[in-house]
């Protein structure tokens, strides 16, 4: 292991951070280490929302403000530019979630489509990014994946849903950006990673442009991994991944339960992060074919792609390997490893209040779930706080 533990500098972590900006994040992480009441402020929260009651200035400057980027992408720029000062780029992700007409898909993809043109004038911004679920319908994914067979309208539908993809990686491929294509539940994946897979090979060529998502909380994906290398190798073409550890494990256990098969997730946190790290390993160890966004908070992991880096001899700045946190999380992680010259993205979200909500409130429960998260935050916002008084 790195011996320097540079996650504990907290002076270069919240850098941009003023004092009241560093007590706002105090207050909310405070809030959401206390599990009953993220349940009753997400349930209240919903309701107000709902019924029209004016609630979105309170939310907009508090946790909006500090998990989102703005309401647009032109909200978004103080935030851009000021991150891309301390050498952390950023990814502007709309998070706008659960539509279902195909007037919502195109007009996602025209969102896209307009983020990309955005980012292609900015060295700050070097990727793209969207959710399937934001070009097609979550049953349509399912239906294609299970390879049931479809009606002549959703022929016709998953036709569109194919388009919508290729017009992006295209673009991509075209406005020399990468373009990163999360991923969502196991039961609309597999069709997903078909359509990714196709995009890779047409668009892949030079090297990575179109990268898919693993989540590595599924004790499939290491796997998947390695037979996907295997295909991009006999076809020649070039690979690009964002390792995850997964979003959505209790809605993933709690249907295959209800469904009766194994479920595709880890049995602990400790499979995961070993999948994880294995598969980080994996795709380092073939660097030259595969490209890597570590999409991690996870500072054990972090430091051992670091080493790992480090003893192969792979420069800091290599292009084919970032790191990734999302906005108004872990700037320990961040800023740090950007002061130290290695490719660091913040996923920055944004849109209208209403909108991302859905996005805020899982922020909110995972933080709750995730043993040690909201504490390890607290922690470092505690020390800073000190830091600031005793320089005063």
């Amino acid at each position: 292991m790195i011996t320097e533990p540079i996650f504990e500098n907290t002076q270069i972590a919240f850098a941009l951070k003023s004092d009241a900006e560093l007590e706002r994040a105090y207050f909310l992480f405070k809030m959401i280490s206390i599990q009953p009441l993220v349940k009753i402020g997400t349930t209240a929260t919903n309701f107000a929302i709902k019924a029209n009651l004016p609630v979105e200035g309170l939310i907009r400057v508090t946790v909006f403000n500090h998990f989102c980027g703005g309401v647009n992408e032109y909200d978004c720029l103080p935030v851009i530019d000021k991150m891309y000062q301390k050498g952390v780029s950023s990814v502007l992700d709309y998070s706008v979630e659960g539509k279902e007409s195909e007037a919502e898909f195109d007009s996602a993809l025209i969102t896209v489509l307009h983020i990309m043109d955005f980012a292609q004038e900015r060295k700050a911004m070097p990727f793209a990014v969207f959710k399937p679920t934001g070009f097609g319908r979550l049953k349509l994914f399912e239906k294609v994946g299970s390879e049931d067979v479809l009606t002549n309208e959703e022929l016709r539908e998953w036709q569109k849903v194919e388009n919508r993809f290729d017009t992006v990686c295209k673009k991509a491929k075209d406005n020399d950006l990468a373009l990163l294509i999360d991923a969502e539940e196991s039961w609309m994946q597999d069709a997903a990673d078909t359509l990714v897979t196709k995009m890779m090979e047409k668009y892949n060529t030079k090297k990575a442009v179109v990268f898919n998502t693993l989540q590595m909380y599924r004790h499939d994906r290491l796997d998947f991994l390695k037979a996907q290398h295997a295909l991009a190798k006999s076809k020649g073409y070039y690979l690009g991944y964002k390792l995850v550890r997964g979003a959505y494990m209790e809605k993933e256990n709690e249907r295959a339960q209800e469904h009766n098969y194994e479920s595709p997730i880890c049995k602990n946190k400790f499979a995961t992060d070993s999948n994880f790290d294995a598969a980080a390993k994996y795709i380092l160890d073939n660097l030259d074919e595969v490209s890597l966004f570590a999409g991690t908070h996870n500072e054990d992991s972090t430091y051992l792609i670091m080493e790992q880096m480090k003893m192969k001899g792979i420069a800091n700045n290599d292009p084919r390997i970032w790191f990734g946190q999302l906005y108004g999380m872990s700037d320990h992680i961040s800023f740090n490893l950007a002061d130290k010259g290695y490719n660091v993205a913040k996923y920055v979200p944004f849109g209208p209040v209403k909108d991302v909500m859905p996005y805020l409130i899982r922020r909110a429960e995972e933080n709750t779930s995730v043993a040690g998260q909201t504490g390890r935050e607290l922690s470092l916002l505690s020390k800073e706080k000190k830091r600031r008084k005793l320089d005063n």
